[in-house]
């Protein structure tokens, strides 16, 4: 039985059999307290050990801190406050040994030492937790969809196009290095695709052509990013969550962007309980009154000119001043969610020059179809926009940001045969999970962080 399962097993003296790996091992003269996880749960299984009973003394000595064991004995009342039930033990077996330089002994460890060891870290409550969190996100995600009848897509992490275009993306080729050192310039039709391809960082393009085809779609896999960032919030490989919605408008983008967010904050606090108490009480004290107020709050809808201008009410509080037509920075979304209006905002209309060439150009000319969810304690959580589905102002804006009409042929033509007004977001997964536990640095939130000068494991 697996450790979940048996804590909520009513104690009826049943045998029963359990295999785990040893966090701790109080030995005494008579008996012995085994405390053992599995990863199913955050709580240990105690196991008790009359020595009358486990005579083996070496097996005892080996169930030190780090071993796998097996425990097969019998389930009864525990008669301590910590837990409903625990093992009497009638016998152990010893499945792996573990010597004493084992790196997780019983103590706090930092989790700057845990990056260290990142292959062990998930063996720890915090990273424990985080993965069942994540796992239960992920299902959480699926199920949204699922539930609404979109359908899932399978978007390629090789691509030639550069939905962001931004340039900053990690090039795939069979080229030899010599290539990228002539003189002549590379000739990449003889690379394996006959031109440059790189790993992709949005599934977005790829779901529009098929959320033109068959309606919703969402596409929820590996991105990739050759941003040069050290920072908290970044990584150069991380998950994204990108639905598509055919016939739909910017309205709709926003309706969904709320109801996403508060399903999937809904599902982890229902179905990851315990996990998220230790959260609350280890990691981000309240995180569980801020996730439940997002999840009950009407979340605030505003232009990027009226943000813009409560932000510049406050502008010497700001790092960076604030003027219309700016980026916003972490710093002005938290002020806007956190002090201006004190829930979730969703900021709509943002200016063209700093949005991608595939956001829909409004009737003013300066500002397109773009917004933002801003949430306390983060900032943005989710961008998206309603998409351009006028085949002549999107060829206009390619050229206006200097892009090869050729690399976009394709995306062009869900324009010319049958356009429709279509709208879609993208919500970084690892984001997501560091803002529902309120991990400090995103690379804790994922099993093996891929980051600058850092590849490991």
């Amino acid at each position: 039985m697996r450790i979940k399962q048996i804590l909520q097993t009513k104690a009826e003296e049943q045998k029963i059999s359990v295999k785990g790996w040893v966090r701790t091992n109080r030995d005494s003269k008579a008996n012995a307290f085994i405390a053992i996880n599995d990863g199913s749960c955050m709580s240990n299984l105690q196991v008790f050990v009359d020595k009358e009973i486990v005579t083996d003394q070496d097996v005892l000595r080996r169930a030190a801190t780090g071993a796998s064991i097996e425990v097969k004995g019998i389930l009864v009342e525990s008669p301590g406050q910590g837990q409903s039930v625990e093992v009497r033990a009638e016998e152990i077996i010893i499945i792996g040994d573990c010597p004493e330089d084992y790196p997780l002994q019983k103590k706090r460890h930092s989790n700057e030492f845990l990056r260290e060891i990142g292959h062990l870290r998930g063996r720890t409550n915090t990273f424990g937790a985080v993965v069942r969190v994540r796992s239960a996100m992920a299902f959480a995600i699926h199920k949204f969809f699922q539930e609404r009848g979109f359908v899932n897509l399978h978007t390629p992490i090789i691509t030639a196009s550069d939905a962001e275009g931004a340039g900053e993306m990690f090039q795939v080729t069979t080229l030899p290095f010599e290539s990228f050192n002539s003189q002549n310039g590379i000739d990449y039709s003889r690379d394996f695709f006959g031109k440059k391809a790189s790993l992709t960082v949005s599934g977005q393009l790829s779901a529009e052509t098929y959320a033109t085809a068959v309606g919703d779609v969402y596409t929820f896999g590996p991105t990739f990013r050759a941003e040069n960032s050290n920072t908290t919030r970044h990584l150069a490989e991380f998950w994204m969550v990108e639905p598509e919605m055919a016939f739909c408008d910017i309205n709709g983008d926003m309706d969904l962007a709320e109801e996403f967010l508060k399903y999937i904050i809904s599902y982890v606090l229902e179905n990851c309980a315990e996990d998220m108490e230790f959260f609350n009480k280890w990691v981000c004290k309240g995180i569980l009154d801020q996730l439940r107020g997002v999840a009950s709050a009407d979340f605030a809808r505003v232009t990027y000119t009226e943000a813009i201008a409560e932000l510049e009410k406050a502008n010497a509080k700001f790092e960076f001043p604030v003027s219309w037509g700016i980026d916003l920075a972490s710093e002005h979304e938290r002020y806007l969610s956190e002090e201006v209006y004190k829930r979730p905002v969703i900021v709509y209309n943002y200016p063209k020059e700093i949005k991608a060439f595939y956001m829909k150009l409004n009737e003013d000319g300066k500002t397109v179809r773009a917004m933002d969810v801003l949430a306390p304690g983060i900032g943005e959580i989710i961008g998206g926009s309603e998409r351009e589905d006028s085949y002549e102002t999107l060829i206009a804006r390619i050229d206006e940001l200097g892009l090869n009409r050729e690399d976009y042929d394709w995306y062009l033509d869900l324009r010319k045969y049958g356009t429709v007004p279509h709208a879609g977001f993208g919500l970084g997964f690892e984001r997501m999970i560091q803002y529902v536990t309120g991990m400090a640095n995103i690379r804790d939130v994922i099993p093996y962080a891929r980051t600058p000068k850092n590849c490991n494991f």
